[in-house]
């Protein structure tokens, strides 16, 4: 399974994300996860770029609505805690669990 996490450097939560994904790699060293930075408008029309961080997997970004806009912002994620600039450790592990069904 391939994860990409999307971001910018001028927004902190990608380093949440990030830290999560590590978690999530210790649990299963078989997935690979990339990092890749975008830093320009059309940068973020090409990877369909929702905000930083998006977080793709196999290429689709689970958690995107369609008409979720594209371009260069931090990302609000809805958590059991409420918004966050972060899905939680718990959220990915599902997203995960139903993409290996």
């Amino acid at each position: 399974m391939d994860v990409t996490l999307l971001y910018f450097d001028d927004c902190p939560n990608w380093r949440v994300a990030s830290g999560h994904l590590d978690a999530l790699h210790r649990e299963h060293p078989d997935i690979s996860i990339t990092r890749h930075v975008v830093d320009t408008h059309e940068e973020a029309e090409r990877t369909g770029f929702r905000g930083s961080p998006s977080i793709l997997i196999n290429g689709t970004d689970p958690f995107a609505n369609p008409d979720d806009p594209v371009g260069l912002s931090c990302r609000v994620y809805q958590t059991p805690s409420g918004p966050s600039g972060s899905p939680t450790l718990d959220q990915l592990r599902n997203v995960l669990a139903q993409r290996w069904m």
